[in-house]
C-alpha cells in the first residue's frame, strides 16, 4: 500500500476522534451581537461630531472598531426597515414594506415560511434572542419572533405599546410581564439582555438588541447633567438625556462582554433604524444640527440621505481594524449574508438574498460589488430611491418625474441633474422597475388610495 495513502487514511480515521471533521463548523464563530436604535439621527453621536449630547461609549465603540459614513437603513420607517434587517431582502421584494397596524396590538406580521437571520443562526446552533421592539407579528400570528427563529423574546412586540417608556407590562417569550407603570422600560431591557448573553457565553449566541431610545413619546427616568441646561426647552433635555441613555446601556453590554471574556469573539454592530423623526429646521433638528451643518437632507418618511443614511459603527477586537472610517456604502439587507458567512451557515434552499456578505470589508478588505440599492415606501403615494455608483435616484411617486443627484458632489441632494443627464435618469427608471415584485398589499400608487 502507498504510505502517502495510508497516512492519509490513518488521519481520515483519527480525526473525527478527535471531534474535528473535514468541513464542520470551527469553534471559533464568533458571537453576533446587532443593536438598533430606534429614530436616531446620524449626527446625533459625538463620533459623527454632535457636540451637545454626550455619547462617550459609543464614540469608544468607533475608536475600537469602523465607523460608517454611508451605511443605510432598510428604508426610513420602523418596521419594513427591521423586515430588511431580518430577511436580507430590500424593499422591492421584503414581505413587509410598509408599517401597517393590525388590531389593538400588532403589526403586519411576517408571512409563514420567511426566511430571517435569525432562523440561519439557530439551525447554525447559535442561540438567538430578541430584546426590546419586535413590530413584525404578534405571537399569534406568523410573524411571532418565537416563529422565525428566536428561542428568547423580552419586551414589546406592538410597536404603538412601545411608545410608552413607563408601560404596564412587557413580554417576556409570549407571556406578558407585568410593570407597576412607573418603571423605566430600558432600564428592564437591559438588565434582560445582559443577563441573557451572560447565560450564553459557553456557546456561540446571537441577540438582537431593538433598543427603543430615543423614539417617542419623549420619556426619561432621569434627566441626568442635561438639567443644568436651562436654557434648552423640556424636550431638548429629554431627547439628550435619552440619547446619552441609550449610549449608557450600550456600554454597559460592553461591560459585561469584557467581564465575561467574550469581548474578542463578540461582533458588535450599532445602527439606527432610520432617520431623525425631527425635521433639519425643528427644535431638536435645529438645535442638535441633527443634518450636520446641512449636510444631509430628509429625515425619517423620506428617501433622501437623511432619512436612509445611519450612525453605523462595528467591532470585532482583533479582526476589525480598530479607529477605521469608511466610506463605503452597505445596507440591512447586507447583515444576513454577513452573519450567515461568519457561522459557516448556509442559505436555504430556494432562498435568494438582495444583500452581500460585508465579512472582507469588516476586516479591512475590498467592499462588495453591487449594481444598485433600491428602496421604497408606502405611506400615502409610493416613494422610491436608488443608488447606483454615487448616482442617487429618487421618485416621490410612480408619476412623479425622477430627482437624479450626484452624491460624490452633492450630499446634500440640493441640485437636481435630471434634466442634464437623461440617459442616467433613464438607466434609473428601468433599475428601479427591475428591482421590484410588485405585491397586493404594497403596489405602486399616486395617492392613498390610487393604485398605479
Amino acid at each position: 500500500m502507498d504510505l502517502t495513502y495510508s497516512r492519509r487514511l490513518f488521519l481520515l480515521l483519527l480525526l473525527p476522534m478527535l471531534g474535528w471533521i473535514p468541513g464542520a463548523r470551527g469553534a471559533d464563530r464568533p458571537n453576533i451581537i446587532f443593536i438598533l436604535a430606534d429614530d436616531l439621527a446620524q449626527g446625533d453621536l459625538g463620533c459623527y461630531g454632535q457636540k451637545l449630547i454626550k455619547t462617550p461609549n459609543l464614540d469608544r465603540l468607533a475608536a475600537e472598531g469602523m465607523r460608517f459614513n454611508q451605511a443605510y437603513s432598510g428604508t426610513s420607517v420602523c418596521a419594513p426597515s427591521r423586515s430588511a434587517l431580518m430577511t436580507g431582502l430590500h424593499m422591492g421584494h421584503c414581505p413587509i414594506r410598509a408599517n401597517r397596524e393590525i388590531g389593538k396590538e400588532g403589526q403586519m406580521p411576517l408571512p409563514q415560511g420567511t426566511v430571517t437571520v435569525a432562523q440561519i443562526l439557530k439551525d447554525a446552533g447559535y442561540a438567538t434572542a430578541c430584546v426590546g421592539k419586535w413590530g413584525m407579528g404578534m405571537f399569534n400570528t406568523s410573524g411571532s419572533p418565537l416563529k422565525v427563529g428566536f428561542e428568547h423574546f423580552f419586551g414589546y412586540n406592538c410597536q404603538r405599546h412601545a411608545h410608552s417608556y413607563f408601560p404596564t407590562y412587557l413580554y417576556t417569550d409570549d407571556q406578558k410581564f407585568a410593570l407597576d407603570g412607573k418603571t423605566y422600560a430600558q432600564e428592564v431591557l437591559a438588565r434582560d439582555a445582559e443577563r441573557w448573553v451572560a447565560s450564553q457565553k459557553s456557546r456561540p449566541f446571537f441577540l438582537y438588541y431593538a433598543v427603543t431610545l430615543p423614539h417617542g413619546k419623549y420619556e426619561i427616568d432621569s434627566l441626568g447633567e442635561y438639567a443644568q441646561q436651562e436654557k434648552w426647552t423640556k424636550q431638548q433635555q429629554t431627547y439628550a438625556a435619552m440619547v446619552t441613555r441609550l449610549d449608557s446601556d450600550v456600554g454597559r453590554l460592553m461591560t459585561t462582554l469584557k467581564a465575561l471574556n467574550i469581548e474578542n469573539k463578540t461582533l458588535v454592530m450599532f445602527a439606527g433604524d432610520n432617520g431623525s423623526a425631527f425635521a433639519p429646521e425643528s427644535e431638536i433638528g435645529k438645535h442638535f444640527d441633527q443634518s450636520m451643518g446641512g449636510k444631509l437632507r430628509g429625515n425619517k418618511r423620506s428617501l433622501y440621505e437623511g432619512g436612509l443614511r445611519q450612525a453605523a459603527i462595528a467591532r470585532w477586537p482583533g479582526v476589525i481594524p480598530a479607529g477605521k472610517v469608511s466610506d463605503e456604502p452597505w445596507a440591512f439587507w447586507d447583515f444576513l449574508p454577513t452573519a450567515a458567512e461568519l457561522a459557516g451557515a448556509e442559505l436555504p434552499q430556494g432562498y435568494k438574498t438582495d444583500g452581500n456578505s460585508l465579512v472582507s470589508m469588516l476586516k479591512g478588505g475590498e467592499a462588495p460589488h453591487r449594481e444598485y440599492f433600491y428602496w421604497e415606501l408606502h405611506e400615502g403615494p409610493t416613494i422610491q430611491a436608488l443608488r447606483f455608483d454615487n448616482w442617487k435616484a429618487v421618485r416621490g411617486g410612480p408619476s412623479k418625474a425622477i430627482e437624479l443627484y450626484d452624491l460624490s458632489t452633492d450630499e446634500k441632494e440640493s441640485k437636481d441633474l435630471a434634466k442634464e443627464k437623461p440617459d442616467v435618469v433613464t438607466q434609473a427608471q428601468g433599475m428601479m422597475s427591475a428591482a421590484r415584485v410588485d405585491s397586493a398589499e404594497f403596489p405602486l400608487k399616486d395617492t392613498k388610495g390610487k393604485k398605479k
